[in-house]
């Protein structure tokens, strides 16, 4: 079955897609599921193209994106480096956060 070619996006979106994920990963009020299916639109593609790029089964990127799965840290690794972005823990809390760098302290 032939798929049908993937529609022109303005590049001027995609950058403003783009801007708006990483202010939200910078904050930290992304869950993982919202932030996996955020990079797959930013990319402009399927679930199946997605999970095929990445490496992953498109099972397994659709629990994710549902936050119904519970993906390995490999897993995550792949879908996450199409951003450059590596797996670490965040503060719980982005306003504690910012107020430790400001004072130069680990809460």
């Amino acid at each position: 079955m032939a798929r049908a070619p993937r529609k022109a996006r303005d590049p001027a979106s995609v950058c403003a897609m783009r801007d708006r994920f990483d202010a939200d990963i910078a904050a930290g009020t992304l869950e993982v599921g919202v932030a996996v299916k955020r990079m797959r639109q930013i990319s402009g593609l399927t679930q199946e193209q997605f999970a095929k790029h990445r490496g992953v089964s498109l099972l397994t990127l659709k629990r994710v994106e549902s936050g119904a799965g519970n993906p390995t840290v490999e897993t995550l690794t792949r879908i996450a480096s199409i951003f450059g972005l590596r797996l670490a823990f965040v503060h719980n809390n982005p306003e504690t956060v910012a107020v430790s760098l400001r004072h130069n302290e680990i809460v």
